[in-house]
């Protein structure tokens, strides 16, 4: 009996502090919609009337984005501004939001792109995601990006990597660093009344540092990937990702250093530093107020 009561007592203990420990979610408001084109609003009224405080900006993680659909993803992104061209490495993760079918396959993006869409059959955007891609490693005084990449299997079973890419030293270790990509402010493709920061595969052969395989996959005779971000807050971006200038999904980029170094003043003042034009409509965002003791 006594044991028993021991075990109810741990089991109740551990699901308090689980409860504990769960971040608490931001309170975003969006504005109302429903499944036809024609209800989806303006962004620049939803900029208006759905502000959104610092502390509640603060509180967005990957895992909170992720239970919201793609029409609360677009008001949320077109609210945002894109802040500081980031500097160094952040983990990435692809986003699949609420509502998706979560098994999107490249070759149905793909499209039109034939004999890349034969090699890509059967790849998972989430399998590429999971195995492939760890995320971007920002070269903000070169204006150049390049991704981390972990294991190459996926693309090599595909027949898209020939022979063995060379690795980069970054961090102390040598690590692969493909896909670059040249880092520009530039119109969004969602909402054009402010620059986001563009991250550009067009060119990618002209980069230093270019390998032909598998490299040319996001480039003019690949993909023709074009990304571009907008900070959540410092440290923490949304990003949008375009085939050919065709929406294909959204991501995150995270670096905890620059979040926890930022996180306080950004809650207090709303401010940073802006790289790309903000546009002719002011961002409205409610700073915290601090209050005296």
């Amino acid at each position: 009996m006594n044991t028993l009561i021991l075990r109810t007592g741990l089991i109740t203990l551990a699901a308090a502090l689980a409860a504990c420990s769960k971040p608490e979610p931001p309170n975003i408001a969006f504005a109302p919609y429903d499944k036809s084109y024609q209800s989806k609003p303006d962004l620049a009224q939803v900029d208006y009337k759905y502000p959104i405080a610092t502390t509640e900006l603060a509180k967005i993680t990957p895992d909170y984005l992720a239970m919201l659909d793609q029409e609360q993803l677009d008001q949320l992104y077109a609210r945002l501004t894109a802040g500081p061209i980031p500097d160094g490495a952040f983990d990435g993760r692809i986003l699949l939001p609420r509502g998706s079918s979560g098994k999107f396959r490249l070759s149905e993006i793909v499209g039109g792109y034939t004999g890349t869409a034969l090699h890509l059959k059967g790849l998972l955007i989430e399998n590429i995601g999971e195995v492939l891609w760890r995320g971007k490693v920002f070269f903000r005084e070169e204006r150049v990006l390049r991704n981390r990449i972990d294991d190459l299997s996926l693309l090599k079973k595909a027949g898209l990597v020939e022979g063995e890419p060379k690795k980069m030293n970054y961090g102390g270790k040598e690590t692969w660093l493909l896909f670059p990509a040249k880092l520009y402010c530039g119109q969004s493709l969602l909402d054009a009344r402010r620059e986001s920061i563009i991250i550009d595969y067009f060119f990618t052969d002209e980069i230093p540092g270019y390998q032909e395989n598998p490299d040319y996959l996001a480039g003019r005779r690949g993909l023709k990937v074009r990304d571009e971000i907008r900070m959540i807050r410092p440290g923490l971006y949304l990003g949008r990702a375009y085939l050919d200038r065709g929406f294909a999904l959204n991501f995150t980029l995270y670096d905890k250093a620059s979040d926890e170094k930022s996180r306080d003043d950004f809650i207090k003042t709303g401010k940073v530093q802006e790289d790309c034009w903000p546009g002719t409509q002011a961002r409205t965002v409610a700073a915290t107020v601090i209050a005296k003791p």
